[in-house]
């Protein structure tokens, strides 16, 4: 039977992630999972894919506080629920949103960390991103993620590419959410209604993968186009690329590591 082998979130979009043994579920996906985001002045997002050394930042939660560290920077303290900031216009793809950046001096920081004059973003609970109703047809509503509250993939299907690669890579090449052992190789393929640590969910669309893929996550640097060129002999699709599945819940709870994937 599948069961939950990690659990991974990443509370600034396109930075380095928290593995935890368990955490909360919120309206949005896992708690403080894809909050901030990072922006160009003028409120184009930014992502690994235009900047790889996002992938240097690490997040540490500190209740109340998200501290934030890079390579040769005094580290960032940040409220982890700001309680003002400036309001600014930004998207995430086709969705505009009217978000706020709470503090001058974390995009002062972060514009050092990475080179370029950027802005931190955050997303306030209250503001409603729907999910698109094409593959969502129950509602729902996530933050910065591209489109879906979750990311899930099998331990068994890196397995398979990486059995096809010349040097195989770790699964955080795919920054996926949810970690599943137990399954066979790309059954997530397959899945529709299942349940997670008693909290529904919905397997609603395949994952199209782009350079960040290529990305080494712990030096931020490309490495080539593997996984993009092997996945492409075998998992193209009219979409791009398929590697995980965009997962939407219908509630909230707890996870941990180790419960049973129940599939319907």
């Amino acid at each position: 039977m599948p069961t939950l082998s990690s659990i991974h979130l990443y509370p600034v979009k396109s930075c380095a992630g928290l593995s935890p043994a368990s955490w909360p579920v919120d309206e949005l996906g896992l708690r403080y999972d894809r909050r901030w985001m990072v922006t160009t002045p003028r409120g184009e997002f930014l992502t690994q894919r235009e900047v790889p050394a996002l992938a240097l930042v690490t997040p540490e939660i500190r209740p109340p506080h998200l501290v934030l560290r890079a390579p040769g920077m005094t580290e960032l303290m940040l409220a982890l629920d700001p309680m003002g900031g400036r309001p600014i216009a930004t998207q995430v793809w086709d969705a505009p949103l009217s978000v706020v950046a709470p503090d001058h001096k974390a995009d002062a920081w972060f514009s050092e960390a990475v080179g370029l004059e950027v802005v931190l973003a955050w997303f306030p609970p209250q503001l409603v991103r729907p999910l698109d109703p094409t593959f969502a047809k129950r509602g729902g509503r996530t933050a910065f993620s591209d489109g879906f509250p979750f990311l899930i993939a099998g331990e068994a299907s890196l397995a398979d590419l990486n059995a096809r690669l010349a040097t195989p890579l770790p699964m955080n090449r795919f920054r996926p959410n949810l970690v599943v052992a137990g399954s066979a190789p790309w059954a997530e393929d397959g899945w529709g209604d299942i349940t997670v640590g008693g909290i529904p969910m919905e397997v609603v669309k395949s994952c199209a993968r782009c350079v960040v893929t290529t990305t080494d996550q712990a030096t931020g640097k490309r490495m080539g186009d593997e996984p993009l060129r092997t996945l492409a002999t075998f998992r193209r699709q009219e979409r791009g690329v398929m590697f995980g599945q965009n997962v939407v819940h219908y509630g909230t709870g707890m996870l941990r590591v180790g419960d049973v994937v129940n599939l319907k």
